[in-house]
């Protein structure tokens, strides 16, 4: 998922050895998210939402559908809702993509993003072929990850005992190609309590990721998301931060999908 906390320069990346990225034991999962507004800094009153998030293990491949719904008030009382439609298809080697995000506000779309990527290698360089919101081709830069490798690596490097990395991401959510990312990890342990008996078993440790654009040499994340990553690949208690407001997120429900083969 791509959702301002870590000012460290892109210049200080330091990269992940390829090899790393495929190792976690990701699970096939659907969960749902209530969301409310955490804090504020800029002119918004309130907001509330909700996101739906599903994995499916397509056997070749992993199919990925996210539905993020808000309703953001401004200091003026007006309402402002908006809705995300992302989905993905991964090939399990890492090196195939296909990706469509759609958002609207108050009904209208505001954006639309469509095409596939490919990747020489784990890790990158590559190239993404968009067919929205224009045809245009954009080269990859060498360590680029897509989502469910750029997962999978948080989770190894967490097990690892790494503190922190940082690795281009390319997601599909942006016309401009990848992403550079910053991954801090804390307290990552032993079992913890759960409702969810899949999860109570296993891992699990506070992750932090901040994105930021590679194309203006940015040294502040465009966003940034905080979340407890258990060793399956699931997430909980999110804190999605959009630079004006922080939404909360509580995850639940949570149900394992089984192999659609």
């Amino acid at each position: 998922m791509r959702l301002a906390a870590c000012l460290l320069a892109p210049a200080f990346l330091l990269g992940l050895a390829a090899t790393s990225a495929q190792a976690a034991d990701l699970v096939a999962h659907r969960a749902h998210y209530k969301l409310a507004m955490d804090s504020a800094r800029g002119d918004v009153a309130g907001a509330t939402g909700e996101m739906s998030y599903e994995v499916t293990d397509a056997c070749d491949g992993w199919a990925t559908r996210q539905r993020l719904d808000m309703m953001v008030t401004d200091s003026d009382g007006q309402d402002v809702h908006t809705l995300s439609d992302y989905a993905t298809w991964e090939s399990k080697d890492g090196l195939r993509m296909q990706f469509h995000m759609r958002q609207s506000t108050d009904t209208a779309v505001t954006e639309q993003v469509d095409g596939t990527a490919t990747l020489s290698k784990t890790g990158g360089p590559g190239e993404v072929h968009y067919t929205s919101p224009e045809p245009k081709t954009v080269k990859l830069p060498a360590g680029t990850l897509f989502p469910t490798p750029h997962t999978a690596a948080v989770i190894d490097a967490a097990v690892a005992g790494r503190k922190f990395f940082a690795v281009p991401l390319f997601d599909g959510t942006g016309p401009d190609g990848a992403q550079d990312t910053f991954v801090t990890i804390a307290n990552w342990h032993g079992p913890a309590s759960s409702a969810y008996a899949p999860l109570a078993k296993l891992p699990s440790g506070r992750i932090h990721i901040s994105f930021f654009d590679r194309t203006k040499g940015a040294t502040t994340p465009d966003y940034a998301v905080g979340m407890r990553y258990w060793a399956n690949g699931v997430s909980d208690e999110l804190a999605m931060d959009f630079g004006d407001f922080v939404m909360k997120g509580a995850m639940d429900q949570f149900t394992l999908v089984p192999p659609h083969c």
